[in-house]
Protein backbone atom coordinates (compact mmCIF):
# COMPACT_ATOMS: atom_id res chain seq x y z
CA UNK A 1 0.00 0.00 0.00
CA UNK A 2 0.85 3.65 -1.02
CA UNK A 3 1.51 6.13 1.72
CA UNK A 4 -1.71 7.34 0.15
CA UNK A 5 -4.46 5.05 0.50
CA UNK A 6 -7.28 4.09 -1.57
CA UNK A 7 -10.16 3.78 0.54
CA UNK A 8 -13.94 2.61 -0.45
CA UNK A 9 -16.28 4.39 1.70
CA UNK A 10 -19.71 2.62 1.21
CA UNK A 11 -22.79 2.48 3.61
CA UNK A 12 -26.52 1.01 3.77
CA UNK A 13 -29.72 3.74 3.58
CA UNK A 14 -29.82 3.24 7.01
CA UNK A 15 -26.12 3.55 8.34
CA UNK A 16 -25.40 6.98 5.87
CA UNK A 17 -25.58 9.20 8.21
CA UNK A 18 -23.54 7.12 10.63
CA UNK A 19 -21.14 7.13 7.94
CA UNK A 20 -21.18 10.57 7.43
CA UNK A 21 -20.93 11.50 10.99
CA UNK A 22 -17.89 9.19 11.33
CA UNK A 23 -16.35 11.12 7.48
CA UNK A 24 -17.19 13.87 9.27
CA UNK A 25 -14.91 13.27 12.74
CA UNK A 26 -12.28 12.31 10.13
CA UNK A 27 -12.10 14.39 7.50
CA UNK A 28 -8.67 15.82 7.85
CA UNK A 29 -7.26 12.13 8.24
CA UNK A 30 -9.72 10.58 5.32
CA UNK A 31 -9.02 14.10 2.53
CA UNK A 32 -5.05 13.19 2.54
CA UNK A 33 -6.66 10.06 0.79
CA UNK A 34 -8.39 8.95 -2.32
CA UNK A 35 -11.89 8.01 -1.69
CA UNK A 36 -14.16 5.99 -3.36
CA UNK A 37 -17.84 5.41 -3.02
CA UNK A 38 -20.64 4.37 -4.34
CA UNK A 39 -23.61 5.95 -5.90
CA UNK A 40 -25.64 7.87 -2.99
CA UNK A 41 -22.99 7.69 -0.53
CA UNK A 42 -20.01 9.36 -2.60
CA UNK A 43 -22.93 12.12 -3.30
CA UNK A 44 -23.31 12.62 0.73
CA UNK A 45 -19.94 12.21 1.01
CA UNK A 46 -18.82 15.04 -1.42
CA UNK A 47 -21.43 16.93 0.42
CA UNK A 48 -20.31 16.23 3.21
CA UNK A 49 -16.45 17.07 2.86
CA UNK A 50 -16.64 19.59 0.30
CA UNK A 51 -14.33 20.03 -2.76
CA UNK A 52 -11.14 19.36 -0.75
CA UNK A 53 -11.67 15.48 -1.24
CA UNK A 54 -10.66 13.13 -4.25
CA UNK A 55 -14.08 10.99 -3.99
CA UNK A 56 -14.47 8.68 -7.34
CA UNK A 57 -18.39 7.84 -7.42
CA UNK A 58 -19.05 4.21 -8.61
CA UNK A 59 -22.88 2.99 -9.41
CA UNK A 60 -25.07 2.69 -6.87
CA UNK A 61 -24.59 -0.62 -4.91
CA UNK A 62 -27.93 -2.74 -6.07
CA UNK A 63 -26.95 -1.14 -9.74
CA UNK A 64 -23.88 -2.61 -9.46
CA UNK A 65 -21.37 -0.67 -7.81
CA UNK A 66 -20.86 -3.42 -5.23
CA UNK A 67 -19.62 -5.24 -7.88
CA UNK A 68 -17.33 -2.47 -9.42
CA UNK A 69 -15.57 -2.05 -5.89
CA UNK A 70 -14.97 -5.81 -5.66
CA UNK A 71 -13.51 -5.62 -8.98
CA UNK A 72 -11.43 -3.04 -7.62
CA UNK A 73 -10.01 -4.75 -4.96
CA UNK A 74 -9.21 -7.86 -7.08
CA UNK A 75 -7.01 -5.36 -9.27
CA UNK A 76 -5.43 -4.26 -5.85
CA UNK A 77 -6.58 -0.35 -6.33
CA UNK A 78 -8.27 -0.74 -2.96
CA UNK A 79 -6.67 -0.54 0.15
CA UNK A 80 -8.78 -0.04 2.71
CA UNK A 81 -12.96 -0.81 2.95
CA UNK A 82 -15.10 0.83 5.43
CA UNK A 83 -18.68 -0.42 4.84
CA UNK A 84 -21.47 0.83 7.49
CA UNK A 85 -24.05 -2.11 6.59
CA UNK A 86 -27.53 -2.58 8.03
CA UNK A 87 -27.41 -5.75 9.92
CA UNK A 88 -31.42 -5.40 11.09
CA UNK A 89 -32.53 -4.37 7.17
CA UNK A 90 -32.81 -7.17 4.48
CA UNK A 91 -31.08 -5.77 1.17
CA UNK A 92 -32.42 -6.45 -2.07
CA UNK A 93 -28.26 -6.87 -2.94
CA UNK A 94 -27.42 -9.06 -0.08
CA UNK A 95 -25.43 -11.58 -2.41
CA UNK A 96 -23.41 -8.42 -3.72
CA UNK A 97 -22.66 -7.77 -0.20
CA UNK A 98 -21.52 -10.54 0.42
CA UNK A 99 -19.39 -11.02 -1.98
CA UNK A 100 -17.96 -7.85 -1.52
CA UNK A 101 -17.19 -8.82 2.02
CA UNK A 102 -15.69 -11.78 1.02
CA UNK A 103 -13.05 -10.54 -1.93
CA UNK A 104 -11.98 -8.05 0.44
CA UNK A 105 -11.09 -10.85 2.98
CA UNK A 106 -9.43 -13.01 -0.49
CA UNK A 107 -6.98 -10.37 -1.24
CA UNK A 108 -6.27 -9.10 2.86
CA UNK A 109 -7.65 -5.58 2.82
CA UNK A 110 -8.46 -4.33 6.09
CA UNK A 111 -12.32 -3.69 6.50
CA UNK A 112 -14.56 -1.82 9.22
CA UNK A 113 -18.01 -2.49 9.53
CA UNK A 114 -18.61 -0.29 12.20
CA UNK A 115 -17.62 3.16 14.05
CA UNK A 116 -15.49 1.09 16.61
CA UNK A 117 -13.30 -0.69 13.63
CA UNK A 118 -13.40 2.31 11.35
CA UNK A 119 -11.87 4.66 13.99
CA UNK A 120 -8.89 2.15 14.93
CA UNK A 121 -8.11 1.64 11.30
CA UNK A 122 -7.74 5.52 10.66
CA UNK A 123 -6.00 6.21 13.77
CA UNK A 124 -3.59 3.40 13.42
CA UNK A 125 -0.29 4.16 13.02
CA UNK A 126 0.23 1.79 9.99
CA UNK A 127 -2.06 4.58 8.12
CA UNK A 128 0.16 7.20 6.92
CA UNK A 129 2.94 5.00 5.98
CA UNK A 130 3.58 2.81 2.96
CA UNK A 131 2.34 -0.86 4.33
CA UNK A 132 2.80 -4.39 2.42
CA UNK A 133 -0.19 -6.94 3.17
CA UNK A 134 0.88 -10.44 3.08
CA UNK A 135 -1.01 -11.89 0.13
CA UNK A 136 -1.92 -15.39 -0.03
CA UNK A 137 -0.89 -17.00 -2.81
CA UNK A 138 -3.02 -19.11 -4.97
CA UNK A 139 -1.07 -20.25 -8.03
CA UNK A 140 -2.02 -24.02 -6.71
CA UNK A 141 -5.83 -22.98 -6.98
CA UNK A 142 -5.34 -21.05 -10.19
CA UNK A 143 -3.38 -24.90 -11.38
CA UNK A 144 -5.65 -27.52 -10.01
CA UNK A 145 -7.25 -29.60 -12.41
CA UNK A 146 -10.81 -29.14 -13.21
CA UNK A 147 -11.34 -33.27 -14.18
Amino acid sequence: MPIRKTIALVAHDHRKQDLADWVTYNADTLTAHRLVCTGTTGKLMADVLGDGAEITRLKSGPLGGDQQLGAMIAEERIDILVFFWDPMEPQPHDVDVKALLRIAVVYNIPVACNRSTADFLVSSPLLPDAYVPQRRDFSEYLGRSLD
